[in-house]
């Protein structure tokens, strides 16, 4: 992997940094670890979101050939995208959730409900990134008429179906297409085919770009982690064999983006959740996460006890994702506890019937026992009752 080697000054391998400078904290945590540190990590990284919230303002000039695309739509659809999963992710009436969706509705108004996104789409009708941006909304419901009036006749072109991209990239837009609700340009399964991840690649290739790659191609896959179902079982099995090894990595070379990106794919599996691998790392992420409640996306965790420890730039985007996994971590092994606890409560119905027969099969022969030692005149010092071992109740 060749993004997480980690050498000290005379070149040998040893952990990363972690929080404050201190080497990256032993990964050997508790069952449960995870659920310790995850509500604190969500709440603090969305109250960091929120009150920079003007950081993801759109700027006057937006629509002109200079702006940088990157420091402007981008950070705010990304606020869209990530938002929209954590309120649906969460519950109902908890602050959580009410914030996630008040930074939904702000990014809205800065689209101006979508007409500055038609703008985009009528000065640049083939790119991809209106499009995708008008999607993050429209998988939340919120509509501009105008804008799918436009896209429809553009996204049944043939230059939009062969428009040339990576294939993990691409699977974002076939994955845009059923949020808006037009036909998909291609067929997903044939993209995911072509995609790092779904060639089941060498592990040990890992590094920066094939990681985001593969996260991302989770995360069109699943739609932002609505529909695990959607993994293939090889791949499945594939991320749950290899995943703890990349994240470990992660973990060592302070690489805190990427390691919020996986933890938001293991939380994005069919099945069980990984709880061994999240109560493994969520409690070090948790350290590293600024009192502030932001994340750095690479280095040393700063010291620095002001209010923006870091620039925007360099820590809007791993908060977000941190938040991100966050609620999505949380919602899989919450619903985990709860598929145990029924397995749990109907072992123990069983148990209970068994013994409620046993103690009236009890009484029966101690009754019997009764009649006979009075019959047969025959006196005890104590009365010797005879008892089932009841089974030892564990939980998986």
């Amino acid at each position: 992997m060749t993004t997480t080697a980690t050498q000290d000054p005379q070149g040998r391998s040893g952990p990363g940094p972690g929080p404050e400078g201190r080497p990256a904290r032993e990964r050997g945590s508790f069952p449960g670890a995870a659920l310790a540190v995850l509500p604190g990590v969500l709440s603090s990284a969305l109250a960091w979101t929120d009150a920079h919230r003007p950081r993801f303002a759109l700027p006057d000039d937006v629509l002109e050939p200079h702006t940088q695309v990157n420091a402007t739509l981008k950070p705010l659809g990304e606020l869209a995208q990530l938002c929209s999963a954590i309120r649906r992710t969460t519950a109902p009436g908890t602050p959580e959730h009410e914030r996630a969706g008040d930074l939904v509705a702000y990014a809205w108004e800065q689209v101006h409900e979508g007409a500055l996104l038609l703008e985009l789409l009528r000065a640049e009708p083939l790119a991809a990134y209106p499009y995708e941006i008008y999607a993050a909304f429209a998988g939340y419901g919120l509509r501009h008429e105008g804008f799918e009036a436009l896209a429809r006749p553009l996204t049944a072109t043939r230059a939009w179906a062969h428009t040339e991209q990576h294939a993990n990239r691409q699977l974002g837009l076939v994955n845009s297409e059923r949020r808006v609700g037009v036909v998909t340009h291609t067929d997903a399964g044939g993209v995911l085919s072509r995609t790092w991840l779904g060639g089941l690649s060498e592990p040990w290739m890992f590094e920066g770009p094939s990681g985001y790659a593969l996260t991302h191609t989770v995360f069109h896959l699943t739609d932002w982690g609505r529909m695990p179902d959607r993994v293939p079982g090889r791949i499945d099995g594939y991320l749950r064999t290899w995943l703890p090894a990349w994240a470990d990595g992660c973990l060592e070379s302070g690489q805190w983006d990427l390691t919020g990106e996986l933890l938001a794919v293991a939380a994005s599996l069919p099945g069980p959740a990984p709880a061994e691998l999240l109560d493994a790392v969520w409690p070090v992420l948790a350290d590293v996460q600024h009192p502030t409640g932001c994340v750095p996306e690479t280095g040393v965790p700063a010291e620095d006890p002001s209010p923006d420890p870091y620039p925007f730039i360099d820590c809007y985007h791993s908060t977000l994702v941190t938040a991100f996994a966050a609620a999505l971590s949380l919602d899989s092994l919450r619903r985990a506890g709860e598929r145990t606890g029924e397995r749990t409560g109907e072992r123990t119905d069983e148990r209970t019937g068994t013994r409620a027969d046993e103690q009236t099969r009890e009484q029966t022969r101690e009754q019997t026992r009764e009649q006979t030692r009075e019959q047969t005149g025959e006196q005890t010092g104590e009365q010797t009752r005879e008892t089932t071992p009841g089974r030892e109740r564990h939980t998986p």
